[in-house]
């Protein structure tokens, strides 16, 4: 599948990566901006964990999210920021912020996002990798990405927009493999 020597090592060991243009595969839009927000500097399980807990107590719905009290949202352990910011994205949602996302550029979509309280770069990257599944997001503000390409190829954090350039126009894969890399022995 991939030319790439490292990226076939990574595709043999742990499977394709879920990045094709569908848009919106398998989770509602709101859901998974919601579920970004949930993550911002979180691990990946205790994000899990939260998110779990909140969709128990809150439907990921932007009505359910503009009607839930904000006492509420903090019950599940949010911060008042990040409740805040739910809130926000759910009201934004409402006045049409994610329709037609999946017809405009990259750039475009992270404008559109960056727009909501508490959404910047980083989620913006996570939604257009897992809300979009958009196959060439090379997110290196994350620290995840940043430990494992230093762990596995010795690259600093300053040199990895040049590192991921030999990736095009799959570093949405690569990013996930190096993830798993995290977690694998």
């Amino acid at each position: 599948m991939f030319e790439h020597p490292v990226l076939a090592a990574f595709y043999r060991r742990h499977g394709p990566a879920p990045f094709a243009p569908n848009p919106f595969p398998q989770r509602p839009p709101f859901r998974v901006l919601a579920e970004s927000v949930v993550a911002q500097q979180l691990s990946t399980r205790a994000a899990a964990r939260l998110a779990e807990r909140l969709f128990r107590l809150v439907p990921p719905t932007p009505k359910a999210f503009l009607e839930a009290p904000l006492d509420l949202l903090r019950q599940a352990g949010l911060s008042r920021a990040k409740a805040l910011a739910l809130k926000d994205l759910a009201a934004k949602t409402e006045e049409g912020l994610l329709d037609g996302l999946d017809r405009l550029e990259d750039e475009a979509v992270v404008e559109r996002l960056t727009r909501v309280r508490g959404v910047g770069l980083w989620t913006a990257e996570m939604f257009l990798m897992f809300g979009l599944g958009r196959p060439d997001v090379w997110p290196v503000r994350d620290l995840g990405l940043r430990r494992a390409a230093a762990r596995l190829f010795g690259v600093a954090p300053e040199a990895l927009p040049a590192f991921g350039e030999a990736f095009r126009p799959y570093r949405s894969h690569l990013a996930w493999y190096l993830w798993r890399s995290l977690s694998s022995p």
